[in-house]
């Protein structure tokens, strides 16, 4: 029977699958002891060397080191305490591996050079403080004085990435690409701008007022123009502008003129910046939200209406 059975290192080694040389060498380190020697002198194991050598297999096969192994055999430390430390140290290892994938990904789509790698690199291991300390400094350069205007706090949180903890391999992505574009100081003083501008808009004499923001009222007068194919040159473009341009007196408290038609031509034209939609998109897939309609098609058709309406002056 086997519970009376004495087995060689080379028994073993038929029965479990491992080599003579790997276990010999657990015997030596005390994980799996022999329990008599041969006449010859060679070392005996019972049939309990065989479990406790599948046993060692699999948390090897998990990545466990010998020390530990041999705590756990010895039952000096528990498997359930083991296993839960080695998931964390697993979870750990995963999260970095999907931080060099997400930058060789990008790599090879990008054909970055050496210098960017190692810039997205570094971008991509930042802890979760340092990611607020750089996403904090770019909106405190854009909203600076207006932190405190009630009116901008909910624009702020909505501007505010939040990497998951296990983030897929385009969120990574996408926070490194949004990482640059906001350390971009043209794409920043553009943003600075254009929250300015709106705030102008929203406040006279020192009053707030409420005011819907002109780019919403251009985004959603524009859509259904779009969505028909008007050309903005047109006459059936002309009740689109005219709503879009009485609106944006309504805001200045103005006239509806031909030199307010030029204050919103240079408003949009400033405000016109992809990679405001850019930076919005990335958010989006940062955040797990739903992709965001961007403002360039209908600021784009905006612009050539006001053009083509302010020619002749």
């Amino acid at each position: 029977m086997d519970g009376d059975t004495l087995y060689s290192i080379g028994d073993l080694a038929r029965r479990t699958g491992l080599t003579v040389k790997t276990i010999r060498f657990y015997s030596d380190r005390g994980i799996v002891l022999p329990i008599d020697r041969s006449p010859a002198g060679y070392r005996l194991y019972d049939i309990d060397a065989v479990a406790r050598l599948d046993f060692v297999r699999t948390l090897r096969d998990l990545g466990l080191d010998l020390s530990t192994i041999r705590q756990v055999v010895d039952r000096e430390l528990s498997l359930p305490q083991v296993a839960a430390a080695h998931a964390e140290a697993l979870a750990v290892q995963i999260r970095t591996l999907r931080l060099r994938r997400a930058v060789l990904t990008a790599v090879a789509r990008r054909g970055s050079t050496l210098e960017e790698m190692d810039l997205m690199h570094k971008l991509a291991r930042l802890s979760e403080d340092e990611r607020r300390y750089l996403i904090g400094d770019f909106l405190d350069a854009v909203f600076a004085d207006l932190h405190d205007r009630p009116e901008f706090a909910a624009v702020i949180r909505s501007m505010t990435p939040e990497l998951p903890d296990n983030p897929e391999a385009e969120q990574v992505q996408a926070w490194v690409e949004l990482a640059e574009l906001s350390q971009n100081p043209d794409f920043r003083a553009g943003m600075r701008g254009m929250a300015v501008d709106h705030m102008a808009e929203r406040v006279k004499d020192g009053t707030p007022r409420l005011r819907r923001d002109v780019a919403t009222v251009v985004r959603e007068r524009v859509a259904p123009a779009l969505a028909d194919g008007i050309d903005p040159a047109s006459p059936q473009a002309d009740p689109v502008i005219a709503a879009i341009t009485a609106h944006y007196a309504y805001v200045l408290a103005g006239p509806d003129d031909v030199e307010l038609r030029r204050r919103l031509l240079i408003r949009l034209e400033a405000a016109n910046d992809p990679r405001r939609d850019r930076y919005f998109q990335l958010l989006a897939v940062i955040n797990g939200w739903s992709a965001p309609h961007g403002l360039t098609p209908a600021f784009d058709w905006t612009l050539q209406a006001l053009r083509a309406r302010l020619q002749p002056w």
